[in-house]
């Protein structure tokens, strides 16, 4: 083997090396656990979202607010239909029958309880698992939006 095919051959398998526990890390990284949900618009956090797994599905459920001064410190969700219809938001289920395909969980839908709309969902760890891309949608995926929700500290 000559020295250039000997040396690509090496740097492939450092690459591989390095980039395989990275990759197996990322596909290893749990929604499970306590998550800080963050408004769009200001930017701070709305809630905490305690994520669990039940014979294979993942649901989660509102476990805190952050209310802002002024704010109904027990909120109900007003614009919810049925079951939900005026129940209190904390304590809430808003994530359901979430299924893993890979390193993604779907087949579920989340609820957002300030308009009482229900779409289907995606939830996709990202990096380390410090972070959960929330990705809720009408339809197809393309017809949504990603919140990228944070590991919140028990």
């Amino acid at each position: 083997m000559c020295a250039s095919l000997r040396s690509l051959f090496a740097a492939l398998l450092i690459a591989a090396g390095v980039a395989g526990p990275a990759r197996l890390h990322a596909a290893d990284a749990s929604p499970l656990g306590l998550w800080t949900t963050v408004d769009d618009t200001s930017h701070k956090p709305r809630a905490i979202v305690e994520i669990s797994e039940h014979d294979g599905l993942l649901s989660g459920r509102i476990v805190h607010l952050f209310r802002e001064p002024g704010e109904d410190p027990d909120p109900r969700c007003k614009d919810c239909t049925g079951s939900r219809h005026d129940q209190l938001v904390r304590g809430m289920t808003i994530l359901w029958n979430m299924h893993r395909h890979g390193d993604t969980w779907e087949g579920g839908e989340i609820l957002d309880p300030e308009e009482g709309s229900i779409y289907r969902c995606k939830l996709h760890p990202v990096g380390d698992g410090s972070k959960l891309e929330v990705r809720g949608f009408i339809g197809v995926s393309l017809l949504g939006r990603t919140q990228t929700w944070e590991r919140a500290t028990p």
